[in-house]
């Protein structure tokens, strides 16, 4: 199984709730604290939201997963990939991924600000097609 070769790779014991958590990401592509959490009471009821949290930081600090901090919103989450950045519809709230490294962004503000700058997250916001039309 794709997931549970995931979580081993990145020394973490496949247990079911963490299978269930990458299963629901892989799903979901970018999704909330609260929606893992519902959507993973469905299939594991005892689960606690302190359970949760546990092991999505365990994912986050072996990054397996990522956070994807969106200004005025609740932070999403996301399986670690290849750099890209996000679109963000304003108007029905729709997160995608898009092609597009980052990191030469990130090395620019290096070379111009003398930080020791290790992480970079774009996050565009406008109004999608869909959103358009209406």
């Amino acid at each position: 199984m794709k997931h549970e070769h995931l979580l081993k790779s990145h020394q973490l014991k496949a247990t079911p709730q963490r299978l269930a958590i990458i299963q629901l990401m892989h799903t979901a592509g970018h999704i909330s604290i609260e929606e893992l959490y519902q959507a993973i009471r469905e299939k594991f009821t005892s689960i606690s939201l302190a359970t949760l949290y546990k092991n999505v930081n365990t994912m986050l600090n072996v990054s397996l997963i990522r956070e994807v901090k969106i200004a005025g919103q609740k932070t999403k989450y996301e399986i670690e990939k290849e750099a890209h950045a996000h679109i963000m519809c304003k108007s029905c709230g729709t997160l995608k991924d898009i092609d597009y490294d980052p990191h030469s962004i990130l090395q620019k503000s290096i070379e111009m600000s003398q930080y020791k700058a290790e992480d970079i997250s774009i996050v565009i916001s406008g109004v999608c097609p869909e959103c358009q039309k209406n």
